[in-house]
């Protein structure tokens, strides 16, 4: 890997979490080394990531030269603005005004339209979710509404809801791809990665829940895509499997159950 060293970047955040998954991959995709410091994030929360993020004190946090930066989709657009040779990579944007526009449309679409289902029923079977990775205070007030409405909801309400995201998206596809294999062309971009963060939460559903949501048969795109994605280089080891998640739930569960009332 090119670029800074590992003392010079890094990640405050959890592995597991998709937001930190999106600044770990767009690192990689620009060769940059970096520490990924995990942090608490359940309260009290870990010194350093109060004293880094003192408005939301949320991960993730980009420490680049001590200096951080925060939220996902602004520290994947310092990125690639800031590592602009990066050893040959490529942009994470597109270079056209026009469709970096449409890119930073559709991952704006993807954090309202599939977060909020897919964490809202993650919610459901897990009480401990929100303390971890979904913070429901910081939400504009028209998601949130959403989401108390779809929190007692059927699962397969929700279910529904994501398939119908997913289903504009693999219209988008075609859009934002021109006929290549990723939204952002013949490489991952902007759009992939506001995405394929959420697979791992996907695969998870449909493991636990018995549903489907990527159907290779209703979404071909889509599931293709998916395939390509998780197999590439700059993702690899990235996006956590379902198991690596009810691990994680089962571990919380017996924190939480141990911790006196």
């Amino acid at each position: 890997m090119a670029g800074p060293s590992a003392e010079d970047v890094k990640v405050l955040g959890l592995s597991l979490s998709p937001f930190v998954i999106r600044v770990r991959i767009a690192l990689r995709l620009k060769r940059v080394e970096y520490e990924l410091v995990e942090v608490r994030i359940t309260e009290p929360k870990s010194e350093i990531l109060v004293k880094s993020n003192p408005v939301y004190k949320k991960i993730p946090v980009l420490l680049h030269r001590g200096k951080p930066i925060c939220e996902s989709a602004v520290i994947v657009q310092y990125i690639d603005e800031e590592w602009t040779d990066g050893g040959g990579s490529s942009s994470i944007l597109p270079a056209d005004p026009f469709d970096r526009a449409i890119a930073r449309f559709w991952a704006a679409y993807i954090d309202i339209k599939v977060k909020v289902p897919v964490f809202a029923i993650h919610q459901i079977k897990n009480k401990t979710f929100d303390a971890y990775f979904f913070d429901l205070n910081q939400l504009p007030a028209p998601v949130r509404a959403l989401r108390f409405e779809t929190e007692a909801a059927k699962e397969v309400e929700l279910a529904e809801q994501i398939r119908q995201a997913l289903g504009l998206l693999e219209e988008a596809f075609v859009e934002c791809g021109k006929g290549k294999g990723f939204f952002g062309g013949d490489a991952v971009g902007y759009v992939d990665i506001a995405l394929g963060s959420y697979l791992g939460w996907m695969m998870a559903l449909e493991k636990a829940k018995s549903v489907k949501l990527l159907d290779a048969e209703k979404l071909p795109r889509l599931a293709g895509w998916a395939e390509r994605f998780l197999a590439e280089e700059s993702v690899k080891g990235l996006v956590p499997d379902a198991d690596e998640y009810q691990k994680f739930y089962a571990a919380a569960a017996a924190r939480t159950s141990a911790t006196p009332a």
